[in-house]
């Protein structure tokens, strides 16, 4: 089998780009020329839209694992991420840091980095593994203490 061309590598992650572009880039004010996406739109709908913005970013990296990232790129795709989500969720502050951060095209650019120099060679396996189980385990708790709160409530009006 032949080894992978760079430009190969490229249209490989062409999808990851695209939607980059949908969530970071593709709308633009008119008189500013500032570029936007759908993150900082669906960061304003409370409650979710962070959450939803979140997972798309956390799938983009997951999918990063095929290119063979490092811990050290893991971790710094990561930390975008996660600066994103907790920031983007304090009310007006967080939605206005969603329209210049934009977490996915620093993301893409570490990605295409890694391909294009080879660095942060290695895997990232572990350190995703971790992060997405400890993700899980955070929302199965989210779920169990909001259904307590949900009981607790509906006990006081019996």
């Amino acid at each position: 089998m032949d080894k992978p061309t760079q430009e190969n590598k490229f249209q490989e992650i062409k999808w990851i780009e695209n939607i980059t572009k949908v969530m970071d880039s593709s709308f633009r004010f008119p008189v500013l020329g500032f570029k936007f996406g759908l993150d900082p739109i669906l960061g304003l709908i409370p409650g979710i839209g962070d959450f939803i913005t979140l997972c798309i970013s956390g799938l983009l990296v997951i999918s990063s694992v095929k290119y063979k990232i490092s811990g050290k790129l893991a971790i710094m795709m990561l930390g975008n991420i996660f600066l994103d989500f907790l920031i983007g969720s304090i009310p007006f502050i967080g939605d206005l840091f969603d329209f210049a951060f934009k977490a996915n095209t620093r993301n893409y650019k570490l990605l295409k980095g890694h391909l294009e120099k080879g660095k942060y060679q290695g895997s990232g396996k572990t350190i995703l593994l971790i992060v997405v189980f400890a993700f899980l385990a955070l929302l199965v708790f989210c779920i169990f203490i909001s259904w307590q709160i949900i009981k607790f409530i509906g006990n006081l009006f019996e």
